[in-house]
């Protein structure tokens, strides 16, 4: 059964954040379903992150569910397809203890699982919308995202009417934009069902203008890549290679941004580390110190990574003094 409105599952933690004026809550930290969707590509090049074993990820969604995580983050584009059927099946007794989150704007060819280009015309928003369901087995998604970050803004109005559309139909409770733009943001804000933004935040890579904006309309940060894609768990290094399946074979370990995140990660990693947190945890621990609107969704994969993750929701976020002592650590490092 879909999650009511006041979403009163006692699943959800005491320390549970609003998503935005939506009304639902969801756990301080979410479930990223991008890797369970396995190998996609676009024009040759891998958009997922290599071959995953089904079992296993669903058996990961339900250790991070009994954990204490009730919120999932996908998209129609993950596995062309294939991470919506995944969360389905693991969520197919377990509804009511879950918040869904996907998004649309990218098509693909779901048998071959190549992205084919990207579609926002009212039309495709609906087919799109209606696929989505279908493949998540579910009756109204929770939370709906754009999915094209750097989309034509002076189109967005038009994009909104589709999705107070799909609201009106009772397809969707809310909606938010996938971007790191403070304009684009903006212009979402001020319809009655935008509930949040998704944007690419995370210890080394701050971005004050984003929590400025998202503050400013009470809206909810999803955080992508709050873990940097891995860079941040310590669990690579310099050397650390990928499969051509894999999005992360785009890496540059030596002399690119993955690097500087790995110089900043070794000036961090004790206070990140103090108080029995793990190197991740402390990473989301520091997310959810950086603003009360931040749920940060970490890529999940293993049972092991959905309990490591959930932990964090037990640390809590870092102390004014830890973040300072951060701060001060990483001084200027400039990822932009």
């Amino acid at each position: 059964m879909p999650v009511p409105a006041s979403n009163s599952s006692a699943s959800v933690p005491q320390s549970a954040r609003p998503l935005g004026p939506s009304g639902l809550s969801v756990s301080p930290i979410g479930f990223g379903a991008w890797a369970i969707g396995g190998p996609a590509y676009r024009d040759g090049t891998p958009i997922g992150w290599g071959e995953v074993d089904d079992d296993e990820s669903v058996a990961a969604i339900h250790a991070a569910i009994d954990a204490g995580i009730a919120f999932i983050d996908t998209a129609n584009i993950y596995g062309a397809g294939h991470s919506e059927r995944v969360v389905s099946r693991a969520i197919a007794d377990r509804r009511d203890q879950v918040v869904i989150a996907t998004k649309f704007g990218n098509v693909f060819d779901e048998q071959t699982r190549q992205a084919t280009g990207t579609d926002a015309s009212p039309a495709s928003i609906r087919e799109q919308c209606d696929a989505s369901l279908a493949r998540l087995g579910i009756d109204v998604i929770d939370l709906y995202q754009f999915h094209l970050a750097t989309y034509d803004l002076a189109r967005a109005d038009e994009v909104v009417a589709t999705l107070e559309s799909l609201v009106d139909a009772g397809k969707i409770r809310a909606f938010g934009w996938s971007t790191d733009d403070p304009e684009r943001i903006a212009a979402f804000a001020k319809s009655p069902h935008c509930a949040s933004a998704q944007v690419h935040f995370n210890v080394i890579d701050d971005n004050p203008a984003v929590v400025e904006v998202l503050e400013a309309h009470g809206l909810a940060g999803i955080n992508r890549g709050p873990l940097a894609m891995g860079a941040l768990t310590g669990k690579f290094d310099r050397t650390t290679t990928f499969g051509t399946d894999d999005v992360r074979s785009r890496f540059d370990l030596v002399s690119g941004t993955e690097a500087k995140i790995l110089d900043g990660l070794e000036k961090i990693r004790d206070i990140l580390t103090a108080n029995g947190r793990t190197l991740a945890q402390g990473a989301l621990c520091w997310l959810l110190a950086r603003s009360a609107s931040f749920v940060p969704i970490p890529g999940i994969r293993t049972v092991a990574q959905a309990q490591e993750n959930a932990g964090a929701i037990a640390h809590g976020p870092l102390g004014p003094a830890e973040m300072t002592a951060i701060e001060s650590a990483l001084g200027e490092i400039n990822l932009r």
